[in-house]
């Protein structure tokens, strides 16, 4: 081979290494900035929140304020009681909820009558909020939470199926997205097992009913979740449809004169003594579930059975299907039901005491 094509082959070469070397720098620095990228993701993760909002939270939740009581339940199902560091005072009223997830006794409360406390709330460090759609409606306090720069995610539901999404919401937010979803499976088999066995009971034998919400003319109305598992259960909810007067917004209240119209003849009520002032109140008295002795106290576990921001709507279900009509659900057995409910969903195991406790509702929420 003559010089010039020597050259000419070791400047190729040359070349040739150069270039490979330059590519091989550059690939590098590119799977290097892939796998930064990789990494600013995994610390992130986006939650879309039961309004729809797409909402950026740390991948790794440690510090959880829960200004709506509802959410508080949830996480301590989902086993992540010790991370809840603010809360709403309501939570701490619930006897079983801090017998079971007793951090939350001890978790700051920086919300009075619906003001967020925004200094308080900061001092507690939390990683993400959880807020009610009211709270969400108030322009004035969610300045408070963007100015902050605190994430928070929006829980809101009106039926069933908007209580299990917020339910897999919380989940996901906290890296419990399975356990919701057991949760959840447990819910929707409750709602189909009595779906089956009240499906041929026609709209004219259903039977009549008034639920009291808190006070006793507190009622419900179309397009809220008790609206909805009463109508599961195969009740004829008498409030439903009717007009009613608004309190605060999202308070329905009905009149006695209305109630006494309606003429129910079961009546069930949420709040502890309620049940006592129906039955003892003499203008209550010519009600038909008054006058037969068809009033009940609902159930009270971790929250309060069939409440509107209650997490035990299953349980809710399965004890109102009993109560209306014993005779379909004589194999249901509602003390077992109750054992493997709280130990499988909080891993506690019931007294007999307790178990009899959580069924009349008597002595498990703290009065205010």
């Amino acid at each position: 081979m003559d010089k010039e094509k020597k050259r000419a082959l070791v400047i190729s070469l040359l070349i040739l290494a150069v270039v490979s070397l330059f590519l091989g720098l550059w690939r590098m620095k590119t799977i290097d900035g892939k796998s930064e990228q990789a990494k600013v993701t995994q610390e992130t993760i986006t939650v879309t929140d039961s309004i729809g909002r797409q909402v950026v939270i740390p991948a790794k939740v440690e510090r959880i304020a829960c200004l709506y009581a509802f959410s508080g339940h949830v996480l301590t199902m989902l086993g992540k009681s010790s991370e809840i560091v603010a809360v709403v005072d309501g939570l701490k009223r619930d006897v079983l909820l801090t017998d079971l997830a007793p951090d939350i006794k001890n978790a700051r409360v920086p919300v009075s009558s619906g003001a967020i406390n925004i200094e308080e709330l900061l001092n507690t460090r939390p990683d993400i909020v959880f807020i009610s759609s009211d709270t969400a409606q108030n322009e004035g306090e969610i300045e408070k939470l963007r100015k902050s720069k605190i994430p928070y995610l929006v829980v809101d539901y009106r039926n069933i199926s908007e209580q299990q999404f917020a339910i897999r919401m919380i989940g996901q937010a906290v890296g419990a997205e399975d356990r919701a979803l057991s949760y959840n499976e447990y819910y929707q088999s409750c709602v189909e097992r009595v779906q089956e066995k009240v499906k041929d009971i026609p709209q004219k034998d259903r039977v009549k009913v008034y639920h009291s919400i808190n006070e006793a003319t507190r009622t419900d109305v179309v397009d809220t979740l008790p609206a909805d598992w009463l109508n599961i259960v195969g009740a004829n909810n008498v409030s439903v449809g009717e007009s009613l007067r608004v309190v605060e917004g999202n308070k329905y209240i009905a009149s006695l004169e209305q109630i006494l119209l309606w003429n129910p003849q079961v009546i069930l009520v949420n709040e502890a003594g309620v049940d006592d002032y129906i039955r003892e109140n003499p203008q209550w008295s010519n009600i038909n579930a008054v006058s037969n002795g068809k009033v009940y106290q609902m159930p009270n576990g971790v929250s309060r059975w069939g409440h509107p921001g209650s997490l035990e709507t299953p349980l809710a279900i399965l004890w109102t299907a009993k109560t209306l009509y014993p005779e379909r659900f004589s194999d249901l057995n509602l003390e077992k039901e109750v054992r493997e409910f709280y130990k499988e969903f909080f891993n506690y195991p019931l007294t007999d005491e307790t178990v009899t406790q959580v069924l009349n509702g008597k002595g498990m929420r703290i009065p205010k």
